[in-house]
């Protein structure tokens, strides 16, 4: 089944949501997390992704990106590919007490289509937005840098190591992002936390 939300422009900047199979909670293992984290930055030195945020919760990712070579759909489709089996080999050869578990979701997503054979990591479609102004793009990276504070993990964006806020705030993360001018902003600091107060 085709889903509604399309990538038409592949040259544009588009804001995507990765989603585990059956939202198994395959992130909160760091080694997992870390396995997207060394594809991103590949992706970015080799295969022309331009990544402007993102955030990796236990069960999904949200991503801002563009594709220099305006191949956006195969950038991430070669993502996904390339996450999923290097996560899946770790589940089958590394230390995971819910291996059985989570290879028999896996194993069941595959029985209704005919995409992957064994398991299927990933929730078929990316639920693409196409990034068509300003304020929507900054709407989108406060979404991203946001949802760690909204499930109750961190109290200011920028303590979640998985996410970009760390890049707009301290200037550094564990990922280099393409970091988007903020229009109207004032940095409060103080000795025990940085953040964005953005005047309308």
């Amino acid at each position: 089944m085709k889903e509604g939300y399309v990538i038409r422009d592949q040259s544009l900047p588009h804001f995507l949501t990765a989603t585990i199979v059956d939202w198994v909670d395959a992130f909160s293992r760091k080694a997992y997390r870390d396995c997207v984290v060394e594809c991103l930055d590949f992706c970015i030195k080799n295969k022309g992704m331009v990544l402007y945020s993102y955030v990796i919760m236990s069960n999904h990712i949200h991503l801002i990106v563009q594709s220099k070579d305006e191949k956006l759909s195969d950038l991430i489709r070669d993502f996904k590919k390339f996450t999923s089996k290097t996560i899946l080999e770790k589940i089958q050869t590394e230390p995971e007490s819910r291996r059985e578990w989570m290879l028999e979701r896996f194993k069941l997503a595959t029985e209704s289509h005919s995409r992957n054979k064994n398991f299927q990591f990933w929730q078929l479609g990316n639920h693409a937005e196409e990034i068509y102004s300003e304020k929507f793009m900054w709407s989108k990276i406060d979404y991203i840098h946001f949802n760690p504070v909204r499930a109750g993990i961190v109290s200011n964006p920028q303590d979640y190591i998985y996410s970009s806020a760390s890049n707009y705030v301290d200037g550094k993360g564990i990922v280099e992002v393409e970091i988007v001018q903020i229009p109207v902003v004032n940095v409060l600091k103080s000795s025990s936390f940085v953040k964005y107060t953005r005047y309308e």
